[in-house]
């Protein structure tokens, strides 16, 4: 999930209702994940998911008349921090934990994120912000649970799902120097800089020529995942930050799990623990007083 520059903005009426509508694309896309795991190799998945959506975020680019030109090598690093690290975790994981509880643990990221500009960028912690870090790595002791004293496939894949939140915090730090591009252009940049990155990965350890013709559900997940939770996500998430501000677009992580969860229990059945939803409340609860407007609005008079 994308980690936005903060700064003070009003929500408004369409704003609530894009982050609503925004929580389903990105929370449907841990399903989609969950999906294609059962049949297609990791580094496989996440190159048809940013090939494919690069290919939409181009078409607009094209119809809006505008030009490509961003600092290639930093959107490398982007790509790097910001799709090929963390995608291909989640699509690896996804083959032995549930779609919400990868989709709990990725809502960990605010609180990565506050700790790299603490430590890289020298940003300092305020006490609620040192509260909800405590808070949130609370609610991932709860989460990951007794599965935590033993060496077996779930740790791993929470651990690889926790990994790739802290990819995505980096990208708080790592974002700053590319605020000055164009958000669809940043975008497709990203896209086509991971694109680069993943071909010849693909094609030296997946092989994706020797495996069986994927399944009409996996093509279709494939093309959920690439159109609806990458391309589509990312033109709600820059409406989002042109009207609202980027620190609002980040209330979207409190809604994904949920969606995630949701979705997981309607379309596969699949069920989550008083632990998951213990661990989600403590996140939550750490989500809320990194944010501080919560908070703020409970000591304003009156």
């Amino acid at each position: 999930m994308p980690n936005p520059q903060i700064r003070p903005a009003t929500l408004n009426a369409e704003a609530w209702t894009l982050i609503f509508v925004l929580a389903l694309p990105w929370g449907g896309s841990f399903l989609f994940f969950r999906l294609l795991a059962a049949e297609l190799p990791s580094f496989t998945i996440v190159l048809g998911r940013v090939a494919l959506a690069v290919a939409a975020l181009l078409v607009v680019l094209r119809l809006r008349g505008a030009r490509l030109d961003v600092p290639w090598r930093g959107f490398l690093v982007m790509g790097l921090l910001n799709n090929v690290i963390p995608f291909s975790l989640f699509a690896w994981a996804e083959i032995r934990i549930s779609g919400g509880e990868a989709a709990i643990l990725n809502a960990t990221t605010p609180i990565f994120a506050a700790l790299v500009l603490r430590v890289l960028a020298a940003e300092r912690l305020t006490a609620a912000r040192i509260a909800g870090v405590g808070l949130g790595f609370a609610g991932v002791a709860v989460l990951v649970g007794p599965s935590a004293l033993t060496l077996d496939g779930d740790l791993w894949a929470k651990l690889a799902c926790l990994a790739a939140a802290l990819s995505y915090g980096f990208t708080a730090l790592w974002g700053r120097r590319l605020r000055h591009v164009p958000p669809l252009q940043a975008a497709t940049a990203q896209c086509l800089c991971s694109t680069a990155i993943l071909l010849p990965l693909v094609a030296v350890i997946d092989q994706p020529w020797t495996l069986p013709m994927p399944s009409p559900t996996a093509w279709a997940a494939l093309l959920g995942i690439a159109w609806i939770s990458t391309a589509s996500a990312y033109l709600i998430f820059f409406r989002v930050v042109a009207i609202a501000g980027a620190a609002n677009v980040m209330l979207v992580t409190f809604l994904a799990p949920v969606s995630a969860t949701a979705l997981g229990a309607i379309v596969l059945g699949e069920t989550i623990g008083w632990n998951a939803i213990a661990g989600m409340a403590l996140i939550f609860a750490g989500l809320a007083a990194i944010d501080g407007r919560l908070l703020s609005r409970a000591k304003a008079p009156g």
